[in-house]
């Protein structure tokens, strides 16, 4: 085979230097070995951005201390200058009756229930606020590494109230029901003029097993200035004992009458 270039050697390169500058398809500040946006700054210029920068972060310092002095002010304004929250309560003590009390005595896991509580104004004067607290929906959990040593005994799914409309989201401690307060085991339904009832129901779950006594009292405030109290002069509370079975008691459907009845089916019609 005949070689291109006699006794196999290259051609040598020129030795002429090139003179054009060729036009390059990567382009760019990083190519170029620069930031982007970079420029510079005078003299000048960057001694009165420093200048503006040490003043900057003085006033960063500073900043928490002027916002607590701010935030203090505010707070002495809406505290001191704004009207209390128990500004409408006054000092005074009512008379009021608590004529229905009802809460099964005998229930299981896991079957719906309901406690009613009815109170009446028999006093001459309109109540503040109508308000009833129960200490047993809850127990105290000793397990160790616990958050919260609450734990239900009975389940809220409904507390007294209405229903806010449009619905919100509920929680444990804020479950549907318009008569919630800032305590975990208050519900308060409002002023109660002379002579008119408030009926306070619960509907709840039983989600713990054993024998219960579930204490509750009614109260004429939020605040404690207004006293809630019997005609005998006693205060407005009560108790009711409740026995809660691990498991729901057997039930069948009448065939006769279509009811539901307690006990077993029959084994013959």
């Amino acid at each position: 085979m005949r070689p291109l270039y006699a006794n196999n050697q290259l051609p040598t390169a020129p030795t002429q230097a090139v003179t054009g500058r060729h036009r390059r398809w990567y382009r760019g500040a990083i190519v170029r070995g620069r930031r982007k946006g970079f420029s510079v700054v005078p003299r000048r210029t960057r001694g009165a951005l420093v200048r503006a920068h040490a003043a900057g972060r003085a006033r960063a310092l500073h900043a928490p201390a002027t916002v607590a002095v701010l935030a203090s002010a505010l707070l002495l304004a809406g505290c001191g200058g704004g009207t209390r929250l128990d500004a409408a309560e006054h000092a005074a003590t009512y008379t009021l009756k608590i004529v229905h009390a009802s809460f099964p005595a005998a229930q299981s896991i896991a079957r719906q229930t309901k406690f009613k509580l009815e109170v009446k104004n028999t006093g001459a004067s309109t109540v503040p606020v109508v308000a009833v607290t129960i200490d047993a929906f809850d127990y105290t959990s000793n397990y160790a590494e616990l958050a919260a040593n609450k734990r239900p005994v009975w389940a809220i799914e409904r507390g007294p109230g209405a229903i806010a409309s449009p619905p919100v989201e509920s929680q444990e401690v804020s479950v549907p029901g318009g008569a919630q307060t800032a305590y975990v085991n208050t519900w308060a339904l409002g002023a109660l003029a002379p002579g008119k009832t408030h009926t306070f129901v619960w509907r709840v779950v039983p989600v713990k097993s054993g024998s219960y006594t579930v204490h509750y009292s009614v109260v004429a405030g939020l605040s404690g200035k207004a006293k809630a109290r019997l005609a005998s002069g006693a205060p407005v509370q009560g108790q009711l004992a409740v026995d809660i079975a691990a498991a729901p008691k057997l039930t069948h459907v009448n065939p006769n009458t279509g009811s539901v009845e307690v006990g077993e089916f029959p084994a013959t019609p």
